[in-house]
């Protein structure tokens, strides 16, 4: 695995606040009183920045509660809150917020554009009177392989029905059956009707009503277009802060800093770190990998789930013209609805695989089809759904019979040609029951999270319901620290801001462009063929060395053409990010020495509860005690002072060539190495665990 080549650093620790300057290439030490300066050469993988205070220092002057003037340069925004993404949990989030403060809602794309938008089954919640709390609980505890955590599943089933309602409220529109009630589908691991859906485009309503419901709102700032590179950290005493966000207005090309008291990561999963991806364009991990960076705890990222069904593009009577952009997602709800799976024999090969056939969770579907797949040498297979009414079929299903008509395929007489695409991220960002992460002042909702609810594999319609009820769940911890916080005038100076390569030209930029989605490809290539739905431990070592290799011939062609290190463009930053998830994909699928539902190994075919029911992290704490004090300094260094606080940059230090002087810029390729973390033990409720025939 890449390791970034030592950079020079520039770190000043001063006393009073006074003028300084800062070198990239040593480390300046200031002692004013004695008026001397005392250089040394460093390495370090952070830009840091010490601030000593001592209690003769004028104490600094709060913010009033809210921030109402929230424009304070055209580089520089001021909020309240700051929310990076726009789907169903960064909206509703924000909704509520606003009723405390001005929020930003920074959005890479159209605010539309997010996996919200191209959900297509529905939101699961107990609403049928035969249906009860505690069978949601069990359908999500055996659909996670076990791996769940317990509270944090019936806090999710218990609140659902509630957040359903508040969806209406705000305007959303879902089905009615004949008798005026909310018409509840089923889908695969369900044992009652519980989904809520709009026809087969259920997140595209959700997007809508929320939509309308922010544009109204005068608290909320809508930033579309605005790419976020990194988060802006500090360091007090052993807790991470964060202040806001750095962007790039892929509009204008200009750097648009956010300062806030509290940030928001709802910046959805990392689909397209594979190939085939239900994903729209914008999933490439920003949110993990920004997080990670920043020191945040990163957990179950082996758990990747793939879609049992997207349409496969071969077998469609009319090719496309053109590749997608993303694969064109079959729900769910086909097979919750009857559809059934046959191989191109018209063979039906499900119940050979899980009694509960059709209707067992995707990560038994996925490897059942992908094992039909590799057997017979084929390139997908087919979904049919034509055997139910016409009417029914349409009035279910409008998009689906939409897409597949363009190719000439009539869902009501002929099957659909399937087969499995990443999907979504089990694994993320740590969060607590509220939303809360061990970097204080930033808190996650939605599939950057990781809050325990999926455990090794997501129930299907859990994602929609998880998202509104951890956005929720974040508001009043959210609201406590904004404030008790304060924004100081001076805090945007503390980080350097990053550049725009636009000196290097357009031809070269053209060039750098070119070559980087030639590597995105290559990686997505390695991801699909070495760390796909069935793994073994060599394979994965072959894509953890092949990973590591591209990405360091990728960096080293950047310096070629002249990047410098505190540049920043979306294809580079997009770039970094996808190497980071990649990697701590196959770190965590290294270290799980089982099969545990998305995670299927062939080395390790069963699970082993005795000694692997555990949850994998990749960090450096989470919601743990607080670490034993440090052991005193010597006498004769000075001690520092309480309020101490430690500025991290996130540098892009690619790996220069090693005749080449290596300078700090802007963003980190990824954060303080890591040592090795032991994967630490949760308990979770359990039933006994079903058992799944080797394939």
């Amino acid at each position: 695995m890449a390791t970034s080549i030592a950079s020079g650093s520039a770190n000043l620790q001063f006393r009073e606040t006074g003028c300084w300057q800062q070198s990239l290439f040593s480390r300046v030490v200031s002692h004013r009183c004695c008026q001397k300066f005392s250089w040394s050469r460093g390495v370090s993988k952070n830009l840091q920045i010490k601030r000593y205070r001592y209690p003769v220092s004028e104490p600094q002057r709060p913010f009033q509660t809210v921030v109402t003037s929230c424009i304070r340069d055209n580089s520089t925004k001021y909020f309240d809150f700051a929310v990076i993404g726009s789907g169903v949990a960064g909206l509703r989030y924000a909704l509520e917020v606003a009723k405390h403060g001005t929020v930003a809602v920074i959005t890479k794309a159209e605010p539309h554009e997010s996996n919200t938008n191209y959900a297509q089954g529905g939101v699961s919640a107990v609403l049928c009177p035969s249906d009860s709390v505690e069978s949601h609980m069990q359908d999500t505890i055996v659909a996670g392989a076990y791996l769940c955590d317990e509270e944090t599943v019936r806090v999710v089933c218990t609140e659902g029905p509630e957040r359903i309602r508040e969806l209406i409220a705000m305007g959303a529109s879902f089905d009615h059956g004949e008798d005026g009630n909310l018409h509840l589908a089923r889908e695969g691991g369900h044992s009652h009707h519980r989904i809520v859906h709009a026809a087969d485009m259920t997140g595209r309503e959700i997007e809508r009503a929320l939509l309308m419901v922010v544009e109204s709102d005068p608290n909320i700032s809508v930033f579309k277009h605005h790419f976020a590179i990194d988060l802006l950290t500090s360091q007090d005493g052993s807790d991470m802060v964060c202040h806001g966000v750095d962007t790039m207005n892929t509009e204008t090309l200009k750097v648009v800093r956010f300062i806030s008291k509290v940030t928001l990561l709802a910046s959805g999963g990392a689909g397209h770190v594979y190939p085939s991806t239900t994903n729209p364009l914008v999933a490439t991990g920003d949110g993990i990998a920004m997080a990670h960076r920043a020191q945040a705890v990163i957990s179950n990222m082996e758990f990747v789930q793939f879609h049992p069904t997207s349409l496969a593009d071969e077998g469609l009577p009319i090719l496309p013209t053109k590749t997608r952009e993303n694969a064109f997602l079959i729900s769910e709800a086909v097979r919750g609805d009857g559809g059934l799976l046959y191989n191109l024999d018209m063979e039906r090969f499900m119940p050979m695989y899980d009694e509960r056939a059709e209707l067992a969770p995707r990560d038994v579907v996925a490897r059942s089809i992908d094992d039909q797949i590799k057997k017979r040498n084929e390139k997908y297979v087919l979904l049919d759904i034509s055997h139910k009414g016409r009417d029914e079929i349409l009035s279910h299903f409008p998009n689906i019979a939409a897409e597949c008509l363009k190719y000439g395929l009539d869902i009501t007489r002929q099957p659909i040609p399937v087969v499995p695409a990443a999907h979504y991220m089990c694994g993320g960002v740590r969060a607590g029951l509220q939303g809360e992460t061990n970097v204080r002042g930033l808190y996650v909702a939605g599939e950057v999270a990781c809050t325990g609810l999926h455990g090794a594999n997501r129930l299907a319609s859990n994602s929609l319901l998880e998202a509104l009820v951890f956005a929720r769940r974040a508001v009043k911890p959210s609201i406590d620290h904004m404030k008790a916080s304060y924004i100081d005038q001076r805090v945007s100076r503390w980080w350097d801001p990053p550049v725009v390569p636009m000196q290097l030209g357009c031809n070269v930029l053209d060039k750098i462009i070119r070559r980087t989605k030639e590597v995105r490809k290559e990686l997505q290539s390695i991801m699909w063929e070495y760390v796909g739905i069935v793994r073994s431990t060599t394979r994965l070592k072959t894509a953890e060395q092949r990973i590591g290799e591209l990405e360091l011939e990728w960096e080293a062609y950047l310096f070629q053409q002249g990047w410098e290190p505190t540049m920043v463009g979306i294809e580079a930053c997009e770039m970094r990010n996808l190497f980071c998830c990649a990697k701590l994909v196959v770190s965590s699928a290294l270290a799980r020495h089982e099969s545990r539902g998305l995670h299927y190994t062939i080395d390790f075919p069963h699970d082993n509860n005795k000694n692997w029911d555990k949850v994998g992290q990749c960090g450096t704490k989470q919601r743990s005690p607080p670490p034993p004090p440090p052991p005193p300094l010597p006498l004769e260094q000075p001690p520092p002072q309480p309020l101490s606080t430690t500025i991290h940059r996130h540098l892009l230090n690619y790996h220069r060539p090693p005749t080449t002087i290596t300078t700090v810029g802007h963003l980190q390729l990824f954060s303080l190495p890591q040592p090795p973390q032991p994967l630490s033990v949760t308990t979770h409720h359990r039933w006994p665990p079903p058992s799944f025939p080797q394939p």
